[in-house]
């Protein structure tokens, strides 16, 4: 093995630390986070619960985005210290023990570096909230709700590995197996911006659990990602345009866990949009968790308006990137591979359990790469 060129490595996590901190700007960011604490010490900051939730997530924002840039240079500062240490050690065991030790910060450096980078890559409006995502089953029966069901466990896995908290609101089961749907909340900074490239339609193909001749079968789900929506969005709803329903709220097989009609259907009635809500503990709480969830498609359904209007005027003909997204192959082979950044793994098993941060990096980084190009062809 060729000997590692640790000057020439450094050199280029200081490039690229360098290029992140450009654009993130820490002391940019240690100026907001002084006035949002400022803010935050406001005697009577709680007299407005809605103003008081923005300005503290705001500063958990901030002051995340600052620790991990000021970790990591003080890091990259360190690596040269670190190898030069070896480099002027007398005993050569000593010596290789630190090399080692160079080796395993270095590469934890640039893992980190790169997941960074990835983040300043999420500078959409709505990038920095939190992330409301809805699974539903389609083509395929009883494999095709099977499948839904594993998705669900995935994006909960993967927040569970990055320790954000998720908020299952509603779950509709399907008859025999799995899910007609599920919709819930990941609450994390930059998870909307995150996961967001997870929409469209992901593909299964497996020989099936449910087919008593073993014959291999292709299943689909949809993944529909939002933006939880906030005070500053404006999306008013007239009492006058909602039809609310109640009924008793229900579990796998139709068996009941809930004794009290809590569950809560609202339907929107100029658009014809309808969400339910049934995983709070009380009317209340799940008419209100279905209004947000409302409030969001409501929300995405105007930016969908916005942006066709735009396209009209550009005559912008092109169909969606997120429709056929990856596809998830258990035989006659195992590899789970993203349509769109051709980023593959051989172990299916590790993606269904959260293991997909390498699969949303290539998606962020390839959007970005086709917002580019659409903005040169358009200029």
């Amino acid at each position: 093995m060729a000997a590692r060129d640790y000057d020439t490595e450094i050199a280029a996590l200081q490039r690229t630390l360098e290029g992140i901190e450009a654009v993130l700007d820490p002391a940019s960011l240690r100026a907001q986070a002084a006035e949002l604490e400022r803010q935050a010490s406001v005697p009577d900051l709680w007299d407005d619960p809605t103003q008081a939730q923005d300005v503290t997530s705001r500063l958990s924002r901030v002051q995340s985005d600052l620790r991990r840039v000021e970790e990591l240079r003080r890091r990259v500062d360190d690596l040269p210290v670190l190898v030069e240490l070896a480099r002027d050690e007398d005993d050569s065991v000593q010596a290789a023990d630190t090399l080692r030790e160079a080796d395993v910060e270095l590469d934890a450096v640039a893992k980190a570096l790169s997941e960074l980078e990835v983040r300043t890559l999420l500078a959409g409006e709505y990038d920095p909230r939190d992330a409301l995502l809805t699974i539903r089953a389609e083509a395929g029966g009883v494999d095709a709700a099977d499948f839904a069901e594993m998705l669900l466990r995935m994006y909960v896995r993967w927040a569970e590995r990055h320790g954000h908290p998720v908020d299952i609101l509603d779950t509709s089961y399907a008859e025999e197996a799995g899910l007609k749907s599920a919709t819930f909340a990941i609450k994390a900074p930059y998870a909307y911006g995150t996961l967001s490239v997870e929409q469209g339609t992901h593909r299964l193909v497996r020989i099936s659990p449910f087919d008593n001749q073993g014959r291999r079968q292709t299943s689909f789900a949809g993944v529909e990602v939002l933006p939880v929506t906030e005070q500053t969005d404006h999306i008013e709803i007239p009492d006058a345009d909602i039809r609310v329903d109640v009924f008793r709220s229900s579990g796998p097989g139709g068996q009941s866990v809930n004794t009290t009609d809590s569950a809560v259907r609202i339907t929107h009635v100029p658009t014809g949009i309808v969400v339910s809500c049934q995983n709070e503990k009380s009317q209340i709480q799940n008419r209100a968790a279905a209004m947000r969830v409302l409030q969001a498609r409501l929300l995405a359904r105007r930016r969908e308006e916005e942006r066709a209007e735009m396209d009209a005027l550009k005559g912008d003909s092109g169909g969606s990137w997120g429709n056929q997204m990856r596809s998830y192959v258990l035989h006659p082979y195992q590899m789970v591979k993203d349509l769109r950044t051709e980023v593959e793994t051989g172990s299916p098993q590790a993606v269904f359990d959260g293991d997909i941060d390498d699969f949303l990096d290539a998606g962020i980084r390839w959007r970005k790469q086709q917002e580019t190009a659409g903005a040169m062809l358009s200029s």
